[in-house]
């Protein structure tokens, strides 16, 4: 794999750029691999990339059914935070945010991170309450937070309308060092580096059974023939399920569509990212100018990657309020991706019922801020039985009923 520099941009140039190489390798499939992580998204490949790092485990296949990048990775809204209430919940998305912090030289690919700072707005006497908590929390977890007044909120977003007809902004809670990253650019890299390490990446390749012998997992079918593994990772997000039941156990998981759109690119007008979990909406500017717009789920479960009419009604309609120039923007594009949903809006990292079989799922709306951490986690789960950072998310929270409820901690799990 060549070395990305200033250099080796400066040299292609001269020869018309004739002799970058690709970036992965696209192989076909060999008969048996010691891992096989199905699906090739940021959580998939950020697990595969550390088995090989960390633990020298390199004999991998990441295989995904359409194209690297494509699903929940390719179709997020790009926030990075770790003000979570919950200590589990904090230490994984602190963790996934420091990884983040010198990811670009890590993987030697820039993953555009941009420490710009989130703020969720309170704009209820109850979030004030629980934004407080949630700051001090964080203080004692290592999460630097701090709460603001409405002054230094309008000083960091000017734009803002600090007196909205229905939820006058109260202050916030506020991360310096939360921010957003390039989605695509964060595939890719992980893709590359993985690729270099001699791992295998295996696109249009559908997983359509998985095989055990005694209790424990030994392949799978796919569309390209049968493999075989000793351990198997399944990172599908919203097909979690799915793949689940062809293994022969069930996961507590609700696959819903969250849409997001974009607006038409404008001068820069606000360059941090803003929550308003009272009327569910949230607002980033892109480099390209475009206003990243997001809110709450669909009500109901479905599968769709499209998005819908009563997404921008309802969200928009929240974001007018406090912005008012949303209302003279137009629309550029809109679409959904399929969340995983567990009862308690955390995820799943866990072993399961069948033995060499690992499931990371369950992020729901908060995925792509976790990525790295989640890799890291997932990785020493699979590579050595435990991680601490995993050890919360296990299945047997469910049946032991040790929830660990970011929906109501929270007020909003993206």
């Amino acid at each position: 794999m060549k070395h990305y520099s200033a250099f080796a941009v400066a040299r292609e140039a001269l020869r018309y750029h004739t002799g970058w190489e690709r970036a992965w390798r696209s192989p076909q499939p060999k008969k048996r691999y010691d891992v096989i992580i199905v699906g090739a998204g940021g959580h998939g490949l950020a697990t595969a990339y550390y088995l090989g790092k960390n633990y020298g485990i390199q004999n991998v296949a990441v295989i995904e059914k359409g194209w690297l990048g494509g699903g929940n990775t390719g179709r997020n809204t790009t926030i990075i935070r770790s003000n979570y209430l919950q200590d589990p919940s904090a230490a994984i998305y602190e963790k996934a945010r420091s990884l983040y912090e010198g990811l670009s030289q890590d993987l030697n690919y820039n993953v555009m991170f941009s420490p710009r700072g989130v703020m969720m707005l309170a704009q209820t006497q109850s979030e004030i309450r629980g934004y407080q908590r949630t700051a001090h929390a964080n203080n004692l977890q290592g999460v630097t937070t701090e709460w603001i007044s409405p002054q230094r909120v309008k000083e960091l977003v000017p734009i803002i309308n600090l007196d909205g007809p229905r939820y006058p902004v109260l202050g916030a809670l506020w991360q310096a060092r939360g921010g957003t990253a390039r989605h695509d650019a964060v595939a890719w890299g992980y893709a590359r580096a993985c690729s270099a390490m001699g791992m295998d990446i295996i696109q249009q390749c559908e997983v359509n059974g998985v095989r055990t012998e005694g209790g424990n997992v030994v392949g799978v079918d796919t569309t390209k023939g049968a493999i075989d593994c000793d351990k198997l990772g399944v990172v599908v997000a919203g097909h979690t399920g799915q793949l689940a039941e062809m293994a022969g156990f069930r996961l507590p998981l609700e696959s819903i569509a969250l849409q997001a759109l974009v607006s038409e690119p404008i001068k820069p007008c606000m360059d941090v990212v803003v929550m308003a979990n009272t009327v569910h909406g949230y607002m980033s500017q892109s480099d390209k100018g475009e206003m990243v717009i997001g809110g709450g789920t669909d009500a109901f479960n479905n599968y769709t990657q499209r998005g819908s009419f009563h997404h921008i009604e309802e969200t928009v309609r929240a974001l007018v309020e406090t912005f008012p120039m949303v209302s003279r923007l137009k629309m550029l594009r809109q679409w959904g991706g399929i969340v995983d949903m567990t009862g308690d809006r955390s995820p799943i990292l866990s072993k399961t019922p069948v033995g060499g079989c690992f499931v990371n799922c369950g992020w729901g709306t908060g995925g792509f801020k976790s990525i790295p951490g989640s890799g890291w986690g997932m990785a020493q789960l699979m590579a050595t039985g435990h991680s601490p950072l995993t050890e919360a998310f296990s299945l047997d929270r469910f049946k032991e009923g040790r929830f660990i409820d970011e929906s109501v901690a929270a007020g909003v799990a993206h």
